[in-house]
């Protein structure tokens, strides 16, 4: 019994497709699904508290502040204004969602945007 190789043309299909897509908007997609995940994690959808896990909360918050402080200067304000308030707003969020809130500077993506307050 031979086995069929695996076609490659859906892959191909989607290697032409994403080179199509201009890096801003690659970006930008990566940027709303992180902060996606992160409002989740912090219990702030629907679902409330049956998905929230602040450890995982802080990852997602830091790799979108990460990104964000890296695209800076390669994506334009229309699109990085929306983007880092979202950030703020996850951060203000997670701040309120800590039993034991981390020290100014200290939280998820402070690193990269500075101390954030209410």
């Amino acid at each position: 019994m031979s086995e069929t190789p695996p076609q490659n043309a859906d892959f191909d299909a989607m290697t032409r497709d994403i080179a199509e897509v201009p890096a801003v908007e690659v970006i930008v997609t990566v940027a709303v699904n992180l902060m996606s995940a992160a409002a989740v994690k912090l219990g702030l959808t629907d679902e409330g508290d049956k998905y929230k896990d602040l450890d995982e909360a802080r990852k997602l918050v830091h790799a979108l502040a990460g990104l964000l402080d890296a695209s800076t200067t390669e994506i334009s304000s229309f699109h990085a204004a929306p983007l880092r308030d979202g950030l703020k707003s996850l951060q203000l969020a997670f701040r309120e969602a800590s039993l034991v809130p981390d020290d100014p500077g200290q939280g998820p993506g402070e690193k990269y945007t500075g101390p954030v307050y209410g």
